[in-house]
């Protein structure tokens, strides 16, 4: 295989006008530029996207510039422009670089784009093939679909939050934005599949998602408890509706995550464990049963964790097949040798710090690899360039 054809990926002849701020859209457009995209990120000029001034943290460069951790985490593999779209003129670019774009992601407030000419009807007017995705906080639609949208708050509507921490505890947010994360992968998702339907149909599409939608739907078996039930699931910490044992225990030294799926994991737990009683009370032979008596089985299991270090039960569980895990912390997980032989943390360039951390595309194409030669841009870096191209790519 030639080195040209290692370095073919999936999407190398897709150009996408990234308007989105923040986290969802630029999650989305980010897996899109990993995937081989051309993304053209439109920032305002003298500010850019928000997250530039999310810090501390911050990477500070030798001469006193900076970037911050949050902006550098959503954004590797993108191009930027600064365009101040109140302007005419900027409008006007912005609508000749879409005419010639394969995609358009925006997140703007729902309708407010039209002053501009740059909502979906008037771009697809010039170019019909033009796949635009518009992500809201709450839809295009609907009572709340003027409001504005954050993750936090899509958490807590959505019912994320009523699933999350200790049974008397309060209602808690995931220590990550998965709202908006996952309302990203969702986009990319659409605007993939909106791809393959324009090389049927030879016309692009409005793809609309958004996190209130989304998160509801992430719910996942708990939303379908609930239809089945009528009835709200309780915050269970790190234990699961449906599975018993299935949570965190503390040990000697630290804690251990047990993910125990079928009864014959939980045979060989119980004999690893040495708890005789255990084996003796049918109460406990069946996960239905456990479930119903988790109240009494989970203390007896504690009991016994308390007797050995972490990482003697992760050895033990390990060598008898019964899923375990330690509870890292993030320096955990990044000196791992598993993790480090997987590559996971990868250096990226960058246009004012030479050289910064991140985290590579968790996605492995055989033939068409994703790209890790181009690291987050610095605010405007290319736009002398994207410039000069407005105009001369082949229409699609």
């Amino acid at each position: 295989m030639s080195d040209s054809s290692r370095q073919t990926r999936a999407l190398d002849n897709i150009r996408v006008v990234d308007m989105s701020r923040v986290l969802a859209g630029p999650w989305a457009t980010q897996l899109l530029a990993d995937l081989g995209a051309d993304v053209i990120k439109v920032e305002r000029p003298g500010h850019g996207d928000d997250t530039r001034t999310w810090g501390p943290p911050w990477f500070t460069a030798q001469d006193g510039r900076r970037e911050a951790a949050y902006f550098v985490s959503t954004n590797r593999g993108k191009r930027s422009i600064a365009i101040d779209i109140a302007e005419s003129a900027g409008a006007a670019l912005v609508a000749d670089m879409a005419a010639e774009a394969d995609v358009l992601v925006e997140n703007f407030k729902v309708g407010s784009l039209t002053r501009y000419g740059l909502d979906y009807a008037s771009l697809a007017a010039r170019n019909p093939r033009l796949i635009y995705c518009s992500i809201s906080g709450f839809g295009q639609e609907g009572p709340y679909a003027a409001l504005p949208g954050y993750d936090f708050i899509a958490q807590a509507m959505g019912g994320m939050m009523s699933l999350t921490g200790e049974p008397n505890g309060t209602p808690m947010k995931t220590g990550v934005a998965l709202a908006d994360i996952m309302t990203g992968l969702y986009a990319c998702n659409g605007i993939l599949a909106a791809l393959m339907q324009r090389e049927r149909s030879g016309r692009g599409q409005h793809v609309t998602t958004c996190l209130l939608d989304v998160q509801i739907a992430t719910l996942a078996n708990q939303a379908t408890s609930y239809l089945a039930t009528q009835r709200n699931p309780p915050r269970m910490g790190n234990a699961h509706p449906s599975i018993v044992p299935y949570q965190s225990f503390e040990t000697a030294d630290g804690w251990v995550a047990i993910g125990v799926g079928n009864d014959a994991q939980f045979r060989r737990l119980r004999r690893a464990l040495n708890v005789p009683q255990l084996a003796r009370d049918g109460r406990f032979a069946t996960n239905t049963g456990r479930v119903e008596h988790r109240q009494i089985l989970v203390p007896l299991l504690q009991s016994a964790f308390m007797r050995a270090s972490s990482s003697e039960w992760i050895a033990q569980l390990t060598a008898v097949e019964v899923p375990v895990g330690p509870v890292n912390t993030l320096a955990d997980v990044f000196a791992d040798p598993h993790v480090i032989q997987r590559g996971l943390q990868i250096a990226m360039p960058h246009a004012a710090l030479e050289s910064v951390p991140g985290v590579a595309c968790p996605v492995r194409l055989s033939d068409s690899p994703p790209r890790t030669d181009r690291g987050p841009p610095v605010l405007d870096e290319h736009g002398d360039q994207i410039r000069s191209e407005v105009g001369s790519r082949s229409a699609i």
